[in-house]
């Protein structure tokens, strides 16, 4: 187990930080979770044309997806860091010395497992069994591993704690469905109306990278 946390360690130390102010700011935008708020408007307006306007069924996938940030982050924050009580990287009093912060941010004390993690992957597992397109489901697990690049880039999660949060918040997804296919028959999610969310989320990155680039100091007012 020793050689594991070590290594652990030693691979966190590798993925965390850059040289690059460019590098800094894009991350601090796209670890900011309010930066996603168009992409789940986007998967918001799919789930209403596709099933209106049966209003029953846009209420349950609503309330799927809160269930999977429940059960993946509310669970994670509030039993599972208070419990298991694994240091950050940025806490951890061997190495939190040699990580590379970005304008100082060092998230809470304890960092198992990654809620980013669990939260966007869960998310993302669910609507990819829901809207079942191909396309679609790689841009919301790539969004997913975006989110979880960042974590690591702010020395905010060692690796294991993101691999777990992946594998927890993937479970939840899962289950999350098969729950919501008990109580109803999912509708049918054309390729058309799916290039919407994979659409918005292009472009917030777009804005992302525009924002990061032109304006950096307004960023850290």
């Amino acid at each position: 187990m020793e050689e594991i946390i070590h290594f652990d360690k030693q691979l966190l130390l590798m993925l965390n930080g850059s040289d690059s102010l460019f590098l800094d700011n894009l991350i601090m935008i796209l670890t900011n979770a309010k930066t996603w708020i168009p992409l789940y408007v986007g998967l918001f307006y799919v789930v209403w044309q596709a099933n209106k306007p049966n209003v029953r069924q846009i209420l349950l996938i609503v309330a799927a997806a809160a269930m999977c940030v429940a059960a993946a982050g509310a669970f994670d924050d509030g039993i599972v860091k208070p419990l298991v009580a694994r240091w950050r990287p940025t806490h951890d009093p061997e190495i939190g010395s040699l990580v590379d912060t970005v304008n100082g941010y060092r998230g809470g004390n304890y960092g198992f497992f990654s809620a980013h993690a669990a939260n966007t992957f869960s998310i993302a597992i669910f609507f990819s069994l829901l809207l079942r397109q191909r396309l679609a489901t790689i841009s919301l697990v790539c969004w997913s591993l975006t989110n979880c690049y960042t974590r690591l880039y702010l020395g905010v999660h060692y690796p294991g704690d993101i691999t777990v949060g992946l594998l927890w918040g993937g479970f939840v997804g899962w289950v999350v469905y098969r729950i919501y296919t008990r109580l109803t028959v999912p509708a049918n999610y054309p390729m058309k109306l799916c290039y919407v969310p994979i659409v918005i989320l292009l472009l917030t990155l777009l804005v992302a990278v525009v924002l990061a680039f032109f304006f950096s100091d307004y960023l850290w007012r």
